[in-house]
C-alpha cells in the first residue's frame, strides 16, 4: 500500500472476499523478516529541554512510570479454558460464534462443547500473540521514530518508549511461553501495515500509522480484555501495558497537531488516506482466519459470515473509539472536504468523534502513584 492509493469501498471488499481471505504469510515459519528502511536518520544539535512544554511533561512522567515485568507474579496458576472462555463469554464475535453452533447448515453447527472450549482456547492465544507481534512493530517503530524525529524532546521521550515496548513484547512472550501453549505468526494484515510503516521514509507517517492507529487500536483491545478477564495476572498484566500505550498515543497527539498544522491540503490528503485504509486493516485482521484455519473450519464460508454479522460489527467499532477522536484533534476528519469523515461514516465509527482524546486522558491511565508505593 502507498499513502495515496484510494481505499477500497465497503462493498468491493465484500465482492472481493476471497482474494482478501487468500492473503497469508508466505514467511510464517522464517525466524527473521528484513524490512527496508528508507528513512534519514537526524542529529540535531540543539539540547535544550523543555521548548515543547507538553513534550517535557509526558517525558517526566515516562520516566516515573517504568515497571519491570520480572515483578509481575508469574507463580500465578492460570487456568487457561476458564480464561479464555472467560475473555470470549463476553465477546460480541464469540456470542455470534455460538449463534451459528445452532444454526442448521452453519459451517460449525455440528461443534458441542469440547470444540467451543478449543475454539476459545485458539482464539485467546491468537490475540495475545497479535499483541505480541504488534509490540515488536511499535518497538521497530519508535526506534525509527529516535532516529527521525528532529525535536529534542521528542527524542527524549521516544527513547523511552522503545523501553516500554520492549518490555510488553517481553511480558506478553513470557504470558504465552508459560501459560498459553499455543502458537500463532504474526497475522499477514498487521504485517503488511507494519511493514509499510518501517518502510515509509516520512518520519510523520511513523507517528500517524504506529502512534495513534495502531497504538490507538490496541489500546481499545487491551481495554476490552482487561474489563473482561479476572485472570489476576493477565488482569495486571494489561493495566500496566494500558498506562504505557496512552502515554505513547498521546505522545502521537501531541507531535502530530503540531506538525500537521504546516502541511499542505495535498500532504494532509495523503495522511487521511493512509489512517483510513491502516484503520481497514486493522479491523479486518480481528477476522482471525488463522483461529478457523486451526479449528478445521472452512474459512470462506465463516469469516464472510462473521464480517457482516452485526455482533462482529459492535466488536469492531469499539476498536476505533480511541483512534476517531485522535484523528479529530489532530485536525483529520474535516480537513478539505471532510474526506476522513466521510469514510469513518461509511464504515459506521463517527459516532465516536467526541469522545476523549487521549491526550487528555492519559492521565487516568497512570500506575506511577502505585509503583512508588510498591
Amino acid at each position: 500500500m502507498t499513502a495515496t492509493e484510494q481505499p477500497a469501498s465497503e462493498r468491493q471488499r465484500m465482492e472481493d472476499f476471497d482474494q482478501f481471505l487468500s492473503e497469508t504469510n508466505t514467511d510464517a515459519e522464517a525466524s527473521i523478516r528484513i524490512v527496508e528502511d528508507n528513512a534519514d536518520a537526524i542529529f540535531t544539535w540543539d539540547y535544550a529541554k523543555g521548548k515543547r512544554p507538553a513534550l517535557e511533561k509526558l517525558y517526566e512522567k515516562a520516566k516515573k512510570s517504568q515497571w519491570n515485568g520480572s515483578d509481575l507474579d508469574w507463580d500465578t496458576d492460570v487456568d487457561l479454558e476458564k480464561v479464555a472462555r472467560e475473555v470470549n463469554g463476553n465477546d460480541a464475535r464469540a456470542q455470534y460464534v455460538s449463534q451459528l453452533m445452532a444454526s442448521d447448515g452453519s459451517p460449525v453447527a455440528h461443534w458441542g462443547d469440547k470444540e467451543w472450549g478449543q475454539y476459545s482456547i485458539e482464539s485467546f492465544a491468537w490475540r495475545l500473540a497479535q499483541f505480541m507481534h504488534g509490540e515488536q512493530g511499535a518497538l521497530l517503530a519508535t526506534a525509527k521514530i529516535v532516529e527521525t524525529v528532529p525535536w529534542i524532546d521528542a527524542k527524549y521521550y521516544a527513547s523511552t518508549q522503545v523501553m516500554d515496548e520492549a518490555r510488553h513484547v517481553e511480558v506478553f512472550a513470557r504470558y504465552l511461553d508459560e501459560k498459553v501453549p499455543v502458537d500463532y505468526p504474526v497475522n499477514h494484515h498487521l504485517q503488511a501495515l507494519l511493514d509499510d510503516i518501517i518502510a515509509d521514509s516520512r518520519w510523520d507517517i511513523t507517528y500517524l500509522g504506529m502512534q495513534i492507529m495502531v497504538e490507538g487500536l490496541a489500546l481499545a483491545a487491551f481495554g476490552s480484555m482487561h474489563k473482561n478477564t479476572q485472570e489476576p495476572l493477565l488482569k495486571k498484566l494489561l493495566r500496566y501495558v494500558m498506562s504505557d500505550e496512552a502515554r505513547h498515543v498521546a505522545f502521537g497527539v501531541l507531535t502530530l497537531q503540531e506538525v500537521y498544522e504546516d502541511f499542505t491540503q495535498a500532504e494532509i490528503r495523503e495522511r487521511q488516506e493512509f489512517a483510513f485504509e491502516a484503520a481497514l486493516r486493522m479491523r479486518d485482521r480481528f477476522l482471525q482466519q488463522e483461529v478457523w484455519e486451526q479449528m478445521g473450519a472452512d474459512v470462506r464460508q465463516v469469516a464472510p459470515r462473521l464480517f457482516a454479522s452485526p455482533d462482529n460489527q459492535e466488536f469492531q467499532h469499539l476498536l476505533f473509539t480511541k483512534i476517531v477522536p485522535n484523528c479529530k484533534k489532530l485536525g483529520l476528519l474535516d480537513a478539505g472536504d471532510g474526506w476522513l469523515r466521510e469514510r469513518f461514516g461509511e464504515i459506521g465509527v463517527i459516532q465516536y468523534e467526541n469522545w476523549v482524546d487521549t491526550s487528555e486522558e492519559y492521565n487516568a491511565f497512570a500506575i506511577a502513584d502505585e509503583l512508588a508505593s510498591a
